[in-house]
């Protein structure tokens, strides 16, 4: 599966309860690079859960497109959605009794019969997931019985065995210690440049992220969403203050 470059067009997301809209991020223009790990960053109350939620279909925009691969997805089913996005939130998951197996194999959903049944075709797709992240050997473990660093690899399979050509991800490294946190960036980083995905994730690890990542998102309610590789960014105007500065140099913060 080769991945999408994903564009911005103008884009205002926000919310809207009939006539009444309210504005979270107004003409937001950017591009998710095929193949490259995307970090989108910003301060509390930026707007990033709200980004994503767009990017992922899950509420339209205000005004302005996404693309994906020249594809305006506001023009997709919700099946052709599903086979264009893989989507993982932070939300905590609610089928603890189901094995990591079957919670993989929900991931193949959007190509099953109308009885869920796999195919040849979606075991393999399955197996592949688990053997790239990791997970082959925790098949038969029940997701109740996993630590957060193992729950996440199995979500992360689950949607790789959706087979979709953009991955976007939540916070997928909130709840874990600092070498898991290591451990999933690198992970997310080789789906994107060995495996051709397009992987967004959004987080609050700023410099493990710009440590990591190929392509960087910084969105600020006050200049909106600059973007660029981890080298030409400066998190300053939204992360600097009178007692803590960003240094491009050594992607680093220092309290002053």
């Amino acid at each position: 599966m080769v991945g999408l470059d994903v564009t911005l067009e103008s884009l205002d997301t926000g919310y809207s309860r009939g006539a009444e809209q309210t504005v979270v991020s107004r003409g937001l223009s950017a591009t998710l690079p095929a193949g490259r790990l995307t970090c989108l960053l910003g301060r509390n109350g930026a707007g990033k859960s709200t980004l994503m939620r767009t990017l992922a279909g899950f509420q339209k925009p205000l005004a302005g497109r996404i693309l994906a691969g020249g594809a305006d997805i506001s023009g997709l089913s919700a099946l052709e959605m599903a086979r264009t996005a893989g989507v993982v939130l932070t939300d905590r998951i609610q089928a603890r009794e189901l094995t990591v197996g079957e919670l993989v194999s929900m991931g193949r959903a959007p190509y099953t019969d109308t009885w869920g049944r796999l195919s040849r075709a979606d075991r393999e797709a399955v197996a592949r997931a688990m053997e790239m992240t990791g997970t082959s050997d925790m098949e038969g473990r029940r997701v109740s019985s996993l630590s957060d660093g193992e729950r996440q690899r199995a979500m992360i399979a689950k949607a790789l065995a959706q087979d979709t050509p953009v991955i976007l991800l939540d916070e997928p490294t909130a709840f874990l210690d600092y070498p898991g946190k290591v451990e999933i960036m690198r992970l997310l980083r080789s789906l994107a440049s060995e495996a051709g995905r397009t992987v967004m994730l959004s987080t609050h690890d700023v410099e493990l992220a710009m440590q990591t990542c190929h392509h960087v998102w910084l969105l600020s309610r006050a200049t909106g969403l600059a973007e660029g590789a981890p080298g030409e960014i400066d998190l300053n105007p939204a992360f600097g203050s009178d007692t803590l500065r960003y240094d491009r140099a050594t992607m680093t913060f220092s309290i002053v």
